[in-house]
């Protein structure tokens, strides 16, 4: 631990340097766009943009030709999806919403297929010649080159291992982790598409239904390939609390179709009758799941034109909020993802995390657990949310229809909190796993409220009070096996990257040797078959079954006889062949006073007379 002191002052430095060189200040700044910010910038984006199926990348020039006519196009980028065989598509951005929409006005049916003809942002490029006959296309201006090909492919394993290997620290191997598996642009890009494409299928009896991404697609610590959470509102109405002062309210009033069963029934139903809508009708939309008796029902269901998996609610504006808390912690400090992100990828390799649901800890709930250690710290990196609570001004405030206060405030900057902890990445991987080893989840809660550990209110083996809705346990899913198998692994993590971090300076001369063995974080990855210590204290193996000690099994036909039992130390032997003798005494003695009982019993008198 002494030698991350001395060499703090280097690395900190380093990862400043490399921040800055990627575009991340040192801490949030007033010009860094907040959530509603980014979220209405990317909405924008959708309006503008088009997603074209061509026959490949080298169809690029041809389709920017002849879109040109519809508007000026300020980007576009490629991307493919590998079914049987890979499909090549272009997402074109233009200047306006008019001219997107006049791209896709343009666009005629398919005669050749039976399906309803929906009206979407989703097209394909036909071969010249096809259909009414077109005037040649002369070429406009140089082609401006693809801002992505093939964007949303994830780096391969090899390649990823092999720049963590040929990195020159701990320090820069967790920033390269973090720059290379976090959701690109052109995955955002994708995901606000879907979501327009939802709220365009209801426009017309809905005109302000909205439908909002949330979760790890908007709030910064989503990696490559991360399904996509919406949630659909038929208006909109996101819990914010708005003047009711109008000048002139108008007399004329929509007629409205009340509601006469509860609120959650009539909620599956909507969701029931928007599934078969998205099933039948909806562009590249398959695999419908509805799953609609669980505590918040969601639609499931995967989009084939951008291998996109999408779970659809109607009543999780808390989710929608908990992502804006996240956005926020995630811009206070350039350190809180890249360190977020190396603790995830290492419970995935620990199998500490699992892409189903089931018993074992959950991605939030250990996203979670690192806000948590940001904020104990003794120079804390984060704020509590209690004191953005505290914070917030009338129009921060936030209640759903639950009636669950989401209040808190968006303005970091007036809360006035700065940190002064300079401590390195690697630094804080260290201490977090420190911290964790000597966690007291038998007893204690993880309050991020708060920022500090809370009496346990029940039983559950690992409780993380829900940020926005205290009375629940975001982790009330893990088993009491699997909270001591985190305990575990974050104690033998520390070992191990204790003498990493030790040792985490390249020595001159050995680069060429460093870069062909495993090293830093990707030891820390590596799962050996024999872990340092196995959580084994639930299921611990028998010495010897207890059949062996009194069954003395003999050699009858086919049945070779029994083998004799061995043991794996001296003294084993020793306390089984004392059990054996002792148990041997006591049954004796049983037969014996059994017998002794049968004879002075009344009936055996009578019937010696």
């Amino acid at each position: 631990m002494n030698s991350l002191v001395r060499r703090s002052a280097r690395q900190v430095s380093h990862w400043r340097s490399y921040c800055i060189k990627q575009g991340a200040p040192e801490t949030a700044s007033p010009g860094r766009p907040n959530y509603e910010e980014f979220i209405g910038r990317h909405q924008r984006q959708a309006r503008c943009s088009i997603v074209v199926q061509v026959s490949s990348e080298k169809s690029y020039p041809e389709l920017y030709n002849y879109c040109s006519r519809f508007g000026a196009i300020l980007g576009a980028h490629h991307y493919c999806v590998r079914q049987d065989e890979a499909l090549h598509y272009v997402l074109l951005e233009f200047a306006t919403p008019d001219e997107a929409a006049a791209a896709i006005g343009a666009g005629v049916t398919n005669g050749e297929l039976s399906g309803v003809p929906v009206r979407s942002p989703f097209l394909w490029f036909r071969a010249a010649g096809g259909g009414r006959r077109s005037p040649k296309l002369t070429q406009a201006n140089p082609t401006p080159q693809l801002l992505s090909v093939d964007g949303n492919r994830q780096m391969e394993q090899s390649q990823l291992l092999g720049l963590l290997r040929e990195a020159g620290d701990i320090e820069e191997q967790v920033l390269l982790l973090h720059k290379h598996t976090r959701l690109n642009e052109l995955g955002v890009r994708m995901r606000f598409l879907a979501a327009l494409q939802v709220q365009q299928a209801i426009a017309g009896m809905f005109p302000d239904a909205q439908a909002q991404p949330f979760g790890s697609s908007v709030n910064g610590f989503g990696r490559m390939g991360c399904d996509l959470d919406l949630i659909l509102r038929f208006d909109n109405d996101m819990g914010a609390k708005c003047s009711q002062d109008v000048a002139d309210p108008s007399r004329l009033v929509y007629h409205t179709k009340e509601n006469l069963s509860n609120g959650r029934s009539q909620t599956q139903r909507h969701m029931e009758c928007f599934g078969d809508m998205l099933h039948l009708f909806l562009p590249g939309v398959c695999h419908v799941r509805r799953i609609l008796q669980a505590r918040v029902p969601i639609i499931k269901y995967h989009h084939e034109h951008l291998d996109l998996e999408v779970d659809l609610s109607m009543s999780n504006l808390t989710g929608f909020y908990m992502s804006e808390l996240l956005y926020m912690f995630g811009e206070m400090d350039p350190r809180v993802r890249p360190l977020t992100f190396s603790i995830r990828r290492w419970a995935q390799t620990c199998g500490l995390t699992n892409p189903s649901p089931g018993r074992w800890i959950s991605n939030f709930s250990l996203t979670c657990l690192v806000m948590f250690f940001l904020q104990q710290l003794r120079q804390p990196i984060l704020p509590t949310i209690g004191a953005l609570a505290k914070a917030a001004e009338a129009g921060d405030s936030r209640v759903t229809e639950d009636g669950i206060n989401c209040t808190f405030a968006r303005d970091v900057e007036r809360l006035g909190f700065r940190s002064r902890n300079q401590s390195s990445l690697s630094e804080l991987l260290l201490q977090f796993f420190e911290f964790y080893s000597q966690f007291d989840f038998h007893n204690r809660a993880i309050s991020l409220n708060e920022g500090r550990p809370l009496s346990k209110p029940d039983h559950s083996a690992m409780y993380i009070v829900n940020p926005l809705e205290q009375l629940l346990n975001v982790s009330k899913n893990v088993s009491l096996e699997e909270c001591e198998r985190l305990r575990i692994e974050v104690r033998n993590a520390a070992w191990v990257l204790e003498s990493e971090v030790e040792n985490a300076s390249q020595p001159e001369g050995e680069g060429q040797e460093r870069q062909e063995m495993s090293w830093g974080l990707l030891n820390l990855f590596k799962h050996p078959e024999k872990a340092v210590i196995r959580p084994n204290m639930f299921f611990k193996p028998r010495m010897v079954e207890v059949s062996d000690l009194f069954e003395q099994k003999e050699a009858t036909g086919s049945n070779p006889p029994t083998p004799a039992v061995t043991y794996k130390s001296v003294s084993v032997r020793q306390q089984v062949q004392s059990i054996k003798a002792a148990t041997r005494s006591e049954l004796k003695q049983l037969r014996g006073s059994a017998s002794s009982a049968a004879t002075n019993s009344p009936k055996n008198r009578r019937s010696s007379r």
